[in-house]
């Protein structure tokens, strides 16, 4: 995908949804949220978040918990004990690594290497290493999603099949703040109007530039 199609992509989107807010910047706070949200909505990983914190006051408390109790604290997000399990295993894995519960030494890593040691962490996966690295320390990598996968995948941005990760990292430039309002922007579109059922594509409003889109089109208009 050329730049110019990317940046029509997002401002076709901010014209219709407007700016994205900007999500949180803390790394660790950015690492144990993305954890929290996985096969949950955000509301409930938010409540899984808020309730770690009412129980156990820090991040510094909870890396020292057990994991029943880390699990009892986010229910709410659901996959409890797997979720549990990954976060007390990775803060004790930055503590290690660091001294503290600090995620700063990853900025002074080569990103790639950044990435790759967040990958060795049990349970973070290709998203949840993009997130911490785009949102927390401004690296242009790109968090794929069920909602960006798909929306992706339709407008013809990166192949039917395949890994979508890797597809879109290939297919997007390598500018930070394009690609946060993108992922942000995607989002919000695949929940809105690219749904995996009866996607509204007359409402869309990148329509004009999308493949599924003009072949429903083309579909309506031969049915009539």
């Amino acid at each position: 995908m050329q730049r110019r199609t990317a940046e029509w992509f997002r401002d076709r989107l901010l014209g219709a949804f407007g700016p994205p807010p900007d999500p949180t910047a803390d790394p660790l706070e950015t690492l144990v949220l993305t954890i929290l949200s996985q096969n949950t909505n955000d509301a409930n990983r938010d409540r899984a978040y808020a309730s770690l914190l009412e129980r156990f006051g820090t991040l510094d408390r909870v890396a020292c918990a057990g994991e029943a109790d880390i699990a009892a604290a986010v229910r709410v997000a659901g996959l409890q004990s797997q979720k549990a399990r990954t976060i007390r295993e990775v803060l004790g894995r930055i503590r290690d690594a660091a001294g503290a519960l600090d995620l700063g030494f990853l900025e002074r890593m080569a990103p790639d290497d950044a990435f790759g040691w967040l990958l060795d962490s049990h349970g973070i996966g290709t998203k949840t290493a993009s997130i911490v690295l785009l949102f927390s320390f401004g690296q242009p990598f790109f968090p794929v999603d069920t909602h960006v996968g798909r929306v992706l995948r339709r407008v013809g941005a990166i192949p039917p099949s395949g890994d979508a990760f890797r597809h879109a990292a290939a297919a997007l430039p390598r500018d930070p703040r394009l690609l946060s309002d993108l992922h942000l922007l995607l989002i919000q579109l695949g929940r809105t109007l690219c749904r995996p059922r009866r996607p509204a594509c007359s409402s869309c409003p990148l329509v004009a530039r999308c493949e599924h889109g003009r072949s429903q089109g083309k579909e309506n208009h031969e049915a009539e």
